[in-house]
């Protein structure tokens, strides 16, 4: 944290802290985001999604398509880190995001690899740089919280009934809230799931990547993936969900032969063209909230 967060809270007035506190920050705040997601993505077994070894259940896709989505989008979180920190309604952060998705699908050639971080991660970096400008400590559940009290009511609001996302059909088809009430609600799923899986599993195994994976395990198992509902329906969900906690139920990233158990359900998940991908977009929150 930089200087201006020592001062007594007393001394510290509405106004938003000196710019340069806030570039600062900013940039720090977009190097955690790039480096979570980066994390992601380079993780592997993970079941049906890209990773360096193979693209899972995706035929469009690879990990270099990651890579230079990830490239588009360096300038974005310390950007929107920074508009966070003037306090700005919802729309300014949203009319960010629509730029940002048109880089990624510029550098992607059409395809979405990060739809869900923009979003996600983009609503939380901007979160903490209003907590920042105000000259609040903070952890996890308060970037979370903060998202909730400035902008949950417009995250609802601002969904198009007649939209044609895949997120929107599945709302439509099955009733899931998906990401949109997800973040709304301030990112339980991360918060309740997430985060204490991988906390449990890094203090069990000393390993950020196993405890990576099993929250993502943990993830899967718990949330009603819109992705997985596409692809698969409720079957698929019902599937994904019973493999994941069988997974858990056998010990996780503790056990014995872990790796192969993963490896697996990689391949039934792939057999099945099945991937969770609103998990991995949670996997990705989580390990930003927990580096924060």
């Amino acid at each position: 944290m930089s200087d201006a967060l020592a001062l007594r809270r007393e001394d510290l007035r509405p106004a938003v802290l000196p710019t340069a506190s806030v570039e600062g920050f900013a940039a720090r705040i977009g190097s955690l985001a790039i480096r979570a997601l980066y994390r992601e993505v380079a993780l592997s077994p993970k079941p049906g999604l890209v990773s360096p070894a193979d693209s899972g259940s995706h035929t469009d896709m690879d990990f270099r398509t990651f890579v230079r989505s990830l490239q588009s989008l360096r300038d974005y979180f310390p950007e929107i880190a920074r508009v966070g920190a003037a306090g700005p309604s919802f729309e300014p952060l949203r009319q960010l995001g629509v730029a940002a998705e048109a880089k990624m699908l510029q550098a992607t050639g059409g395809i979405n690899t990060h739809r869900g971080a923009i979003f996600n991660i983009g609503l939380l970096c901007a979160a903490a740089g209003a907590l920042h400008a105000e000259g609040r400590d903070f952890a996890a559940a308060d970037v979370c919280v903060e998202v909730t009290r400035r902008w949950g009511a417009a995250i609802l609001g601002s969904a198009s009934p007649a939209s044609h996302s895949h997120g929107a059909e599945v709302a439509r088809r099955y009733g899931s809230g998906g990401a949109r009430r997800e973040a709304a609600d301030g990112f339980p799923a991360a918060l309740e799931v997430g985060l204490p899986a991988y906390r449990d599993a890094l203090r069990l195994t000393g390993d950020p990547q196993r405890a990576a994976l099993q929250c993502l395990f943990a993830l899967i198992a718990r949330l009603e993936d819109t992705n997985l509902l596409w692809r698969g329906g409720p079957e698929g969900l019902a599937f994904a969900q019973w493999r994941a906690l069988d997974f858990l139920a056998a010990g996780g990233v503790a056990a014995d032969g872990w790796e192969a158990r993963a490896q697996h359900i990689h391949r039934e998940f792939v057999a099945r063209n099945l991937s969770p991908g609103g998990s991995a977009d949670l996997l990705g929150v989580t390990l930003f909230l927990d580096a924060l």
